[in-house]
Order: C-alpha cells, then sequence, then structure tokens
C-alpha cells in the first residue's frame, strides 16, 4: 500500500518499516536533479518535519517526513546517480526507509486516487 502526503512525498509500509520518497509528479516539477542531502541513518524525525533536500537544476527542494520515526536505512545510489529520483522516482529513487513510531499517523495521508485530484 501506498500512501501520499499533499506536501509530495510517498511511502510504503511492510512489517512498521516506511520507505519514503518524493511523487513521479513533484520529480517532474524538479527536472533535472543533481543533488541529494540525504538523511542521516539513526536520525530521528517527526512528522512534517524536514527529511532532506534535494536540488535540481531549477531549484533546492525539501522532502518532509510523512510519518515519524527513526532513519534506519538510505538510498546510498544517489549519493553518486542522484538522477534516480528524475528517472524512477517511485521506485529506485527512494530517499529513506523509516522505523514508523506511531502507524495511526498514516491514517493522516491520502490515496494515489486522491493525490492525483490535487
Amino acid at each position: 500500500m501506498k500512501k501520499y502526503s499533499k506536501t509530495h512525498e510517498w511511502i510504503r509500509v511492510n512489517d512498521g518499516v516506511g520507505v519514503i520518497g518524493i511523487s513521479k509528479r513533484a520529480a517532474e516539477d524538479l527536472g533535472d536533479v543533481t543533488y541529494v542531502d540525504l538523511p542521516e541513518v539513526g536520525k530521528v524525525v517527526e512528522k512534517g518535519e524536514q527529511l532532506c533536500t534535494i536540488e535540481s537544476v531549477k531549484a533546492a527542494s525539501s522532502v518532509y517526513a510523512p510519518v515519524s520515526g527513526k532513519i534506519v536505512e538510505v538510498n546510498e545510489k544517489l549519493d553518486t546517480n542522484p538522477e534516480l529520483i528524475s528517472d524512477s522516482a517511485e521506485e529506485e529513487g527512494w530517499i529513506a526507509k523509516i522505523e514508523i513510531s506511531d502507524e495511526s499517523e498514516l491514517e493522516d495521508l491520502i490515496t494515489e486516487e486522491e493525490y492525483e485530484k490535487l
């Protein structure tokens, strides 16, 4: 199950761990991604807090945590290949994995159909 935030992040949850990235639409708006400032593994973030920054040829954009929890893994491929976000925002271009501290926060997120209507 994939859920979206109104700030263009997505999360896919499996056994209490969520994989986070930005939506295809957000990636298209950014254009060619040139750098991703990945969060630190072990960092604890609150829902709505800045998770990381993505820089592109057009702009720099903040990515926000769709849920609270602890970062347990980051997509290290983005260090040398940040364009994965441009090419595959919702698959290979994931940003981080988070151990969710409060799964009820997922209820505030929206479905893909609801996101497409925004």
